[in-house]
Order: structure tokens, then sequence, then C-alpha cells
């Protein structure tokens, strides 16, 4: 029998090895539109969407949004997916270090008196003070470095101004006696900075310095600061490494460093770029042609600043 000839009831071979070869050819396709879209989500751009409202007016519930990876540097996966089980990860070069201004999305340190947040959540805030800064808020009125930090255009207040003497217990660092109306002034931490703990703050930078990658920290009674197996005289620590501060531009409603504390700079995740898409959050999927109605068209490619 030839090699091209037919066998009564059978496909000839080149037509079957076609046939067999096409499930083959959907499951490659679609293994490498994941790679693709795992190397684009990974080291270029990243979607999100805004959950509340502490960056209103600037960011709204309901706004989607373009993160750029690669501006301040991609990192390699931080978690393992779908999971809060961090892994260690790494650093790409970035084109440039987040300034004074720029809306940073980034990986939330964890409250005030924990060592790091039980979960994997992004935060997006505004960097208003970077390392080797100072920040000072004087009835409402932000000061970095002694000159007045202007108010983002759409920024807000949404409750009465607090008066200096009023200590809110949640403020950092912890017995501050500040509130987030009346903060400061505190400088933010710069690697290889010494700060001075002695009795009157250790309190309040204890859990900052545990941050810093120490379990068991004490002040001895000599003025000595004890940080597990390392001993700093007089009570002198130096800063590990860089730091930022970071606030909402809803200034009465935002959990941000004013009751958290310093953001390192290593959790940055990128920068905010573009809102790709906005409705009204609070009308429900199931009705979405209502939903259909709320789209803010006026906000769909606008550049975030």
């Amino acid at each position: 029998m030839g090699l091209n000839e037919n066998v009564p009831g059978k496909l000839p071979k080149q037509l079957d090895k076609k046939r067999k070869s096409k499930p083959k050819e959907y499951f490659d396709a679609l293994v490498w539109a994941a790679v693709v879209a795992f190397i684009i989500k990974v080291l270029l751009f990243e979607a999100y969407r805004i959950p509340t409202g502490s960056m209103e007016n600037t960011l709204l519930v309901g706004d989607f949004l373009l993160v750029t990876k690669f501006t301040y540097g991609a990192t390699t996966p931080r978690n393992i997916p779908f999971t809060d089980i961090r892994i260690p990860y790494f650093r790409l070069p970035g084109f440039k270090d987040p300034k004074p201004g720029d809306v940073v999305v980034f990986d939330f340190p964890g409250d005030r008196d924990e060592k790091e947040s039980k979960e994997v959540l992004n935060y997006i805030k505004r960097c208003v003070a970077v390392a080797g800064d100072s920040i000072k808020v004087v009835n409402k009125v932000l000061y970095r470095n002694g000159q007045v930090f202007p108010n983002p255009p759409q920024s807000k207040y949404i409750a009465p101004l607090q008066p200096a003497n009023l200590a809110n217990n949640r403020i950092f660092p912890k017995g501050s006696g500040w509130n987030e109306d009346n903060y400061g002034p505190i400088r933010i931490p710069k690697k290889g900075d010494i700060i001075k703990i002695d009795s009157s703050n250790f309190e309040g930078y204890r859990m900052f310095i545990v941050k810093e990658g120490y379990t068991n920290v004490k002040l001895n009674a000599d003025g000595s600061l004890a940080a597990d197996d390392k001993t700093f005289k007089d009570g002198n620590y130096e800063v590990k490494r860089d730091y930022l501060w970071m606030m909402g531009d809803n200034r009465n409603n935002s959990l941000d460093s004013r009751f958290w504390g310093f953001m390192p700079m290593e959790n940055v995740v990128g920068e905010a770029f573009l809102i790709y898409w906005s409705w009204d959050a609070n009308v429900s999927f199931a009705d979405f042609f209502k939903l259909l109605g709320t789209i803010r068209w006026n906000r769909v490619g606008s550049l975030i600043k």
C-alpha cells in the first residue's frame, strides 16, 4: 500500500494529525497569553480599583486605575498568588524615585502597633515627604521642611478643626500627644540617620525598630538601647533604610502615615498613572443598566495628578 493511499473509514494521516494538534494549539495559545499577561502585570502595568474615599476628590470610589510598575522599578511577586504568604523578591532598576506630590501604590507596612500587615494589601496615597525631610501640620496646613506644602487641587477636609491640645491616641508615634490636624514636627528617617531613643520616646519608636528587623527591643537602665544581640550606646539608634511619608488627599478621612507611621521605600509598588474607567460603585452590579448610567465619562482617560 502506498504512503498516500487511504484506508476506507479512516482519515488521511496528515488531516488526522492536524485535527489532533488543534487542542494543543489552543492550549499553547492560552499559556502564552497567560505568560504575556503575567509579564505585563509584574513588569509594566497593573489595574487597580479605588475602594475607599481616602483620596477624594482626586480619586473616587469606583475609579479604575492603571499603575506603572516600571517607573520606580518593578519587583518580582511579593507573595504567593491568592495568599497572604510573603516571599523574597528583588527590584529591577527604575527610572526615578518617588518624590513629593506623586500618587503612589504601595504594600501596606502594617498598623502602628504591628510588625507587618497580616494581609497583603495595596494602599494608594500621595507622597508628601521623602527620607530626610521633616513635616509638620498646623491647623490643617501641611508644612514640608518649613514651607507650606500646597494642597492638591482636588483635596478636601470633611471635619472641624481639632485643636492642638486634643490628643488622638491612635496617632503615630504612640504617646506623641498629636492629632491629624496638628501634628509634628517629625523627620522622615533616612538610611544612616541616628535617632536618639530614651524613656520619653521609647514606646513610640519601639515598634519602628521592630519593623526594621529586630525582635527583642528594650531600653537598658544605663540609657543604652538593646535590639536582639546589638547594643546602641546612649540610645543612639542607626536607621537601616529609607522611608516616605504618605497622606490621603481627603485629609480627614484617611488612615495614612499620621496613624501608622513611616512607609519603607522598599514597599513601593508603582505610580498611579491613568483612570481608564469610572462609575458609581454604590450601584449594584446586579442592576447593570442603572450602573451603566452612572459612568463618569469626564474621568475616563484622565491622567492622575
